[in-house]
């Protein structure tokens, strides 16, 4: 295959990816209609509750979306229902019309949730108290005590342990897609009837895919979608998918052959990569030198699409980041809750900022340029103009170095 492949360089690729991510360039996407757009186009953002400066699908919108706020996010999920919290790449927030094609998905649960003995009388119960009582938490359901889950029954692959009726209830009902979180009191989450919410037409919609083979490779060209540009490696982008090597490559293979994606080489790494095919004018764009590369500067959250392949990073930006939030104090080379630092066309270093509640300001704890960076005047603006719109983003009323 690599005798037909177009190579372009690491800079090419680089200005691809932060194009295609709207990290680069005139903003592509502005306000609650804008975070809506970014999340279809990258089919799926990560949940994560740590919220330290924003939780992470905040900051993921925050970085590419004009006027940007946390209100936009939970209209979009708790008051206009397009989009919903869902598994897919761990927990995440994806377009509410995508619902049909987790089809497989939900009725595997249910599969797997029959086998459980006595679980079908708790969760008809758990159903007859919502339709009265409407959302609920594991604290309000009135359903006591355990059950166990073992991980060669339950299809998410917990490990064997006891957990308690009622949040096992809603999780289970929840994944079977009867359930869905209705809304978040920090990271507590409530749920109440699918039904209520999404409508018929979403809920009796028919899978569009024929069997979980051709679901897969919806997936894949999904992921390929939202990193941008992707390779064919064992890959963190394919998280929640247990994509062997040779399906993935029996799957690149074939999405190449019906025109979907386009396999490209990058100058220094013997891997190839693809890229979406309804993107190829992005990338023209930018072998033709005619994108328009105006910097800009974005603070990235851990968990973006951007940087779910840190390995990929690595290879095509000569950048290394560790979420150290789980690394001990002792250990960590910077900080607890640091956020990459993009501008033009390379990430140039790393940021941990910390709102101050009793201050009202954003607090920088840390800043760390990478070794070749010139600290410039217009680098320094840049930063003043970011650290601004983040303290807005955090309903501070400035910043403190």
């Amino acid at each position: 295959m690599n005798d037909f492949m177009k190579t372009i360089t690491k800079e090419q690729a680089r200005r691809f990816i932060l194009l295609k991510q709207g990290l680069i360039g005139p903003y592509r996407y502005i306000g609650k209609d804008g975070a809506y757009d970014f999340i279809r186009e990258a089919g799926c953002i990560q949940y994560d509750p740590v919220d330290v400066c924003g939780k992470n699908a905040e900051l993921t919108l925050q970085s590419r979306v004009k006027g940007f706020t946390k209100k936009n996010l939970q209209d979009l999920l708790y008051k206009d229902r397009l989009l919903v919290d869902y598994a897919d790449k761990e927990l995440s927030i994806w377009p509410s019309e995508d619902w049909p094609y987790f089809s497989f998905y939900r009725e595997r649960s249910r599969q797997m949730g029959d086998t459980f003995e006595g679980l079908e009388e708790l969760k008809t119960e758990a159903i007859s108290y919502i339709k009265e009582n409407g959302p609920v938490c594991s604290d309000t359901l009135p359903i006591e005590g355990e059950i166990f889950w073992h991980s060669s029954m339950h299809w998410s692959g917990h490990w064997d342990k006891k957990s308690p009726a009622a949040r096992s209830v809603l999780e289970q009902l929840y994944t079977d897609g009867t359930l869905l979180i209705h809304h978040k009191n920090g990271s507590r989450k409530y749920y109440d009837l699918a039904e209520k919410y999404l409508s018929a037409e979403i809920l009796e919609a028919e899978n569009p895919c024929r069997d979980e083979s051709e679901f897969m490779r919806w997936r894949v060209l999904r992921r390929i979608g939202a990193v941008g540009l992707l390779w064919d490696k064992t890959s963190t982008a394919f998280v929640g998918m247990y994509l062997k090597a040779e399906e993935r490559k029996k799957i690149l293979s074939e999405l190449v052959e019906e025109g979907k994606i386009i396999p490209v080489m990058v100058e220094g790494v013997k891997t190839p990569f693809f890229y979406r095919a309804e993107y190829d004018g992005i990338m023209k764009d930018v072998l033709d030198d005619k994108a328009d590369l105006k910097p800009r500067m974005s603070f990235i959250a851990p968990l973006d699409p951007l940087m779910w392949d840190k390995a990929l990073i690595k290879a095509i930006f000569d950048y290394t980041y560790s979420w150290e939030i789980y690394t001990p104090a002792v250990k960590r080379k910077y900080g607890y809750y640091t956020l990459p630092i993009v501008y033009g066309d390379r990430f140039v270093g790393r940021i941990e900022v910390v709102p101050d509640k009793s201050t009202e300001l954003l607090m920088v704890k840390g800043l760390w340029w990478e070794s070749d960076i010139r600290v410039t005047k217009k680098l320094t603006t840049a930063l003043e103009q970011t650290l601004k719109r983040f303290a807005r983003f955090n309903n501070c009323k400035g910043y403190e170095k």
